[in-house]
């Protein structure tokens, strides 16, 4: 007879989350995953492999736990693809160094994400306050502020890297998003980059 305790199986998920954005939203979840007494098997933007003990933690607490950090989980699939648009989207822009300025938005989303962009942009419409081309814009001119304010790039260098055909066209759009010139916006001297989940 085994006096020992009986083995529990772990059961492991993969949590789809909303509204992770960067490396710092998947140290928070980790260590309050884990806090809780799950295992991280996997982390990144969007998504979390977790395996946990169904005896002492329940999916109610792992939401709790997501919600509470600001994040949700997401368990309709049409949401899901939404927010796997924004990760392409941020993922093309802000994390691929010169990458925008040779591959279309549209054609990467396509390739990424494996839907027509017509299916797509007419699925981020609906779940979203905002066009798909409104987004890229916004997520592009954000990058392009934190050029301005933290690299010693030119004008020419940035319109080139963020896929603008000109810096004209740069300039008008980048007033017509946050209300000041490009120059003025470089002279300034605070800090006035924003979330990239919360630009709408």
């Amino acid at each position: 007879m085994n006096d020992h305790p009986s083995y529990r199986p772990l059961i492991s998920s993969v949590l789809k989350i909303k509204n992770m954005v960067c490396n710092c939203c998947i140290r928070v979840l980790r260590e309050d995953f884990e806090k809780a007494g799950m295992i991280v098997e996997k982390i990144r933007l969007g998504e979390a492999i977790v395996s946990f003990d169904p005896e002492k933690i329940n999916f109610n607490q792992i939401e709790k736990i997501i919600k509470d950090d600001g994040f949700e989980l997401i368990i309709d699939k049409e949401k899901l693809m939404v927010e796997q648009i924004k990760l392409a989207v941020i993922e093309l822009i802000h994390y691929y160094n010169n990458a925008n300025s040779l591959i279309r938005n549209s054609d990467y989303l396509i390739e990424k994400l494996g839907h027509s962009y017509q299916y797509l942009s007419s699925i981020f419409s609906k779940h979203e306050n905002i066009t798909l081309e409104k987004y890229i814009i916004l997520q592009k001119i954000e990058k392009a502020k934190e050029l301005l304010e933290f690299e010693n790039y030119t004008l020419s260098e940035i319109s080139y890297m963020m896929g603008y055909s000109s810096v004209q066209y740069l300039s008008n759009q980048f007033k017509q998003i946050t209300g000041v010139s490009v120059s003025d916006y470089r002279k300034g001297k605070e800090k006035r980059t924003n979330a990239l989940n919360d630009l709408y």
